[in-house]
């Protein structure tokens, strides 16, 4: 039978230690990764290091610096024997070793979960704050010219049958709550609500490109079905019936801008939307 070897818990103390160390580390390069928007393959390399070092830390000290079974307590005599009260000494002694240990392990492993716990959230901070009542308005005005990325002013004759183009209001630097993608279909094809006979002049349909389910840009179309799609989710709209929602997660239709040709043969809006854009769950609470 070999016998123990005096200097394995001071190994095994030093190899705890610097898993945890590295968890630690690991957990540092997770929060840097993602604060600096390295990328995903990065924040997943750091992030399941942390995990993995944390985890073998503590199971390299349970095995080798916790006590092992089987515990077996045998009833004891009313009087202990000389080598029972020799035993519970070296036992009170042994739990001294092990506390001396813990309590160099203990804040290195409280340091490690307790960094890796924090940076986890980090991600929350892509949910960004809420909308508030920004929403309920955006740069659409009446008479405000439609325009393309560049703020050249679309006419309504330059976009042919089928076709797309993701337009801004004029005299605003772009942003997201003003995006719309404009669509032209055949006139005779469209199927406009009540009170929006007028909306989509030459079959000029203008909707808002913040999808109504989780807010993604919805930039795909689909001219068979007249389908617009988001990316993000496989949500699609039907362009033709007020970009009601027929496939995916969304519940709600496209808000849809009121388009008009002004004198000069471009394309200009009504008035704002009717409605706010975006998802549904922005206006919870409001």
């Amino acid at each position: 039978m070999s016998r123990p070897d005096p200097h394995e818990p001071g190994r095994a103390t030093r190899n705890v230690a610097f898993l945890f160390l590295l968890s630690l580390a690991a957990t540092v390069g997770f929060a840097v990764t993602y604060s600096i928007a390295a990328g995903t393959q990065v924040l997943g390399v750091t992030l399941g290091a942390a995990l993995v070092t944390l985890g073998f830390g503590m199971a390299v000290w349970s095995k080798r610096l916790m006590p092992q079974g089987p515990f077996v307590e045998e009833r004891p005599d009313i009087e202990p024997t000389a080598e029972e009260e020799d035993a519970a000494a070296e036992a009170f002694r042994g739990g001294e070793r092990g506390i001396g240990r813990r309590k160099i392990l203990g804040p290195l492993f409280a340091a490690a979960a307790g960094a890796l716990g924090i940076a986890v959230l980090f991600p929350f901070r892509s949910l960004g704050p809420r909308p508030g009542n920004a929403l309920r308005t955006t740069g659409w005005a009446p008479g405000v010219r439609v325009v393309n990325e560049d703020g050249r002013p679309i006419r309504a004759t330059e976009l042919e049958v089928d076709s797309v183009l993701t337009v801004f209001p004029e005299g605003r630097s772009p942003s997201a709550d003003d995006q719309v993608i404009v669509v032209r279909v055949d006139s005779a094809s469209l199927r406009p609500r009540p009170g929006r006979e007028d909306w989509a002049p030459g079959g000029h349909l203008a909707y808002s490109k913040v999808c109504t389910h989780a807010g993604c840009p919805v930039g795909l179309y689909q001219a068979q079905g007249h389908l617009l799609l988001c990316p993000c989710h496989q949500a699609s709209f039907d362009v033709l019936d007020a970009a009601r929602p027929i496939f995916g997660p969304a519940t709600r239709p496209l808000p849809q801008l009121p388009l008009a040709v002004d004198g000069e043969g471009f394309l200009i809006a009504q008035n704002d939307f009717a409605e706010p854009i975006g998802p549904g769950f922005w206006e919870l609470g409001r």
